[in-house]
């Protein structure tokens, strides 16, 4: 039933990439050696085919130890994956921008369950991703069976949440509406449309497809969708969302304050995104540089009071 889910998937995965992205895949990759399974490159630099602001990569890895880093880096991450960092890294003469996160292929593979409660990673690569490097065809497959479960899981959501009857860009508008809202985010509130608006006829196509693979009885007639969900159904699924809604901002705040013991170039990072997504400039202070865990709530209470963090 998932065959033609999974080959769409599989194409886009594969998909090519600027030499420079290939080049900074394969350096992340080497940092774990023979333990790195997969790097996935995904984000508004692979949407927009542009390699200024920061590129986004996924490394996987068989064990959170097997990345280079100290003990309580590694037991942050078995307990709240991902890791996160950024660096700066010459290729071909110019300077790129990094952010990359480190998790297990297991904890990967989890974190695309439909009843996960955490909806931050299925909503993620629900999106458009790229398979750079591979260990070999099997680490390929089993990071595709991820990436179709979270696929399936953001569809399985979206038909619980959203209209009763509509084209099936409505759907994924109101399954990112709901993601982004569960989530701590500096992003415009437009933001999953702009996701949906760069790449329409993939997530049009996308979505009876996932549908079918999840088993999910549903009709069409002229463009519009309706799944077959009872009221008691959707009722259900609200239940169980409002407990997602209610977890997903402590667990982002939390990977906020992990990430001020773990990722390198905290400060500068969280400055760099806070401007680009909503145009709010923040100049670290020497004190916030050396301390980002004991400059975080500070900082945290300014962003909300400016109205920057929902």
């Amino acid at each position: 039933m998932d065959e033609p889910l999974r080959a769409l998937l599989d194409v886009e995965m594969r998909r090519a990439v600027p030499p420079a992205v290939t080049a900074l895949a394969g350096r992340l990759a080497a940092r774990a050696g023979p333990c790195a399974a997969a790097v996935l490159f995904y984000g508004s630099a692979l949407r927009d085919e542009a390699l200024d602001g920061v590129l986004d990569f996924y490394v996987l890895v068989d064990r959170a130890s097997d990345w280079p880093g100290s003990w309580l880096a590694a037991g942050a991450n078995r307990v709240l994956p991902p890791n996160v960092g950024y660096l700066q890294d010459a290729v071909d003469g110019h300077q790129l921008r990094v952010k990359y996160a480190v998790m297990t292929v297991a904890q990967f593979d989890r974190a695309m369950c439909v009843d996960h409660v955490d909806t931050t990673l299925w909503a993620r690569f629900s999106q458009p991703c790229v398979c750079i490097h591979a260990r070999s065809d099997d680490d390929r497959a089993r990071v595709l069976d991820a990436v179709l479960d979270a696929v399936v899981a953001a569809a399985s959501w979206a038909a619980a949440l959203g209209p009763l009857r509509a084209d099936a860009l409505a759907f994924w508008r109101a399954l990112y509406a709901r993601t982004y809202a569960a989530e701590l985010r500096v992003e415009r509130k437009t933001r999953g449309a702009d996701i949906l608006a760069h790449d329409a006829p993939r997530f049009a196509r996308l979505l009876p497809l996932a549908w079918t693979a999840a088993g999910l009885t549903f009709t069409e007639s002229g463009g519009r969708y309706e799944p077959a969900l009872t009221p008691g159904e959707r009722a259900t699924a609200e239940r169980r969302w409002r407990r997602r809604e209610r977890l997903g901002r402590p667990l982002n705040l939390l990977r906020l304050l992990k990430a001020a013991l773990t990722f390198d170039n905290a400060t500068d990072y969280v400055a760099w995104k806070v401007e680009r997504h909503s145009g709010y400039l923040i100049e670290p202070t020497a004190f916030q540089r050396r301390h980002p865990l004991l400059a975080a709530p500070g900082l945290y209470r300014r962003l909300r009071k400016q109205g920057v963090l929902r």
